[in-house]
């Protein structure tokens, strides 16, 4: 039992470094930048099973914290290529075009990148601890929090829509500036955003490792089998279960950001139904009660999806196979890619246990054979 936690260190070290060496084997820059986005659905789909498969939080809104964080980011690269006046001259070219006269309140923050990207984090955090307290405070669990989550993303991608002349409405904020810290440059294609994203990732993945083996992870899955069981021993669950729900929030706000720098722009669609069901999608695929799972499941079911979609073949038919496909794991493979692995571990540990009972022992006690 005591190499458990070593066994597990070593895979997760072993994928995230083999994550790092790929730019040393790809030369394509598009391939790369290819690369990078899959690298950020798997962030997503680590956020996800955070929440859903530590804790029995199935947020299927998981986009609306992706979006505000990517948001956050595009406002402050949108700043960087105007100056800065109270004037029309110094405005976002979709803020003149709505007839605009004066750089909003929200906006002037933003001037700053490290507040950008502190609010990146903050923002998404903020709002789902708001959103938490609200549902588990009540008491809100299973079927009904997850269709709140849904309503509060329809709702704020509602907003950034109607806000058009503030946020660029259903044309997303564009033509931004290239992310840029401590002299580094981080164009799109560039081999230097992928080890950001690359590295973003692994620190992601390691966080949400550390708090599930933590004591508020024994908790949070405690609360995930027997909520009640939970709350009769003292704890406060509402508290908990706000926490991690938070913290899912803040790793898919950071995954939002680095979202805007690889695609180099922001959009309503980052906060849409099509995307946080997908999201689910991933997570039950690789597996929800596996970090590293849910990760490798959204990287594959995305590189499956995008060489569907490019195939003459599949062009107009990928959106089915990859739903078929989604239904047979599902049904067949309940636990995800994650569960065979685990399940195949298990076996083996049984037959091994079994062998070692079967052996003949001698009249001391010991396996036949074995000398003292």
């Amino acid at each position: 039992m005591s190499n458990k936690p070593i066994l597990q260190l070593s895979i997760y070290g072993a994928v995230c470094l083999a994550l790092l060496l790929v730019p040393a084997f790809i030369d394509d820059a598009f391939l790369l930048n290819k690369f990078a986005r899959y690298l950020i659905f798997g962030m997503l789909a680590v956020a996800l099973s955070l929440s859903w498969g530590y804790a029995g939080i199935l947020n299927l809104g998981q986009a609306t914290t992706f979006g505000l964080g990517s948001y956050c980011m595009a406002m402050a690269l949108k700043l960087k290529t105007v100056p800065i006046h109270t004037g029309a001259e110094g405005l976002p070219d979709f803020m003149v075009w709505n007839n605009v006269t004066e750089l909003p309140w929200l906006w002037w923050p933003f001037q700053s990148l490290p507040f950008a990207v502190a609010a990146g984090i903050l923002v998404p955090a903020a709002f789902a601890a708001l959103l938490g307290w609200f549902m588990f405070g009540g008491r809100v669990a299973g079927v009904y929090s997850a269709i709140i989550t849904l309503a509060a993303m329809v709702v704020v991608n509602l907003i950034i829509v109607d806000q058009q002349s503030y946020t660029g409405g259903f044309n997303g904020i564009t033509d931004l500036a290239r992310f840029e810290v401590l002299g580094i440059t981080f164009d799109a294609y560039a081999r230097s955003t992928y080890f950001l994203v690359a590295g973003s990732l692994t620190l992601a993945l390691f966080a949400a490792l550390a708090l599930t083996r933590s004591k508020t992870g024994l908790i949070l899955q405690a609360i995930r089998d027997q909520e009640e069981r939970v709350r009769f021993f003292g704890y406060d669950v509402a508290r908990y279960k706000t926490f991690v729900f938070a913290a899912s929030a803040a790793i898919a706000g950071v995954a939002g950001m680095l979202y805007t720098i690889v695609m180099e722009f922001a959009s309503p669609t980052f906060l849409g139904v099509p995307l946080s069901l997908s999201i689910v999608i991933w997570v039950a695929v690789g597996g929800r009660q596996s970090l590293l799972g849910a990760m490798l499941g959204a990287m594959l079911v995305t590189g499956v999806q995008g060489s569907l979609s490019e195939s003459e073949t599949f062009l107009s038919t990928w959106t089915l196979v990859m739903g078929g496909l989604f239904v047979l794991i599902v049904l067949f493979m309940p636990r995800g890619l994650a569960g065979i692995v685990s399940g195949l571990r298990r076996r083996d540990t049984a037959r091994k246990a079994a062998a070692q009972r079967s052996r003949p022992v001698d009249a001391a006690g010991a396996p036949a054979g074995r000398t003292a």
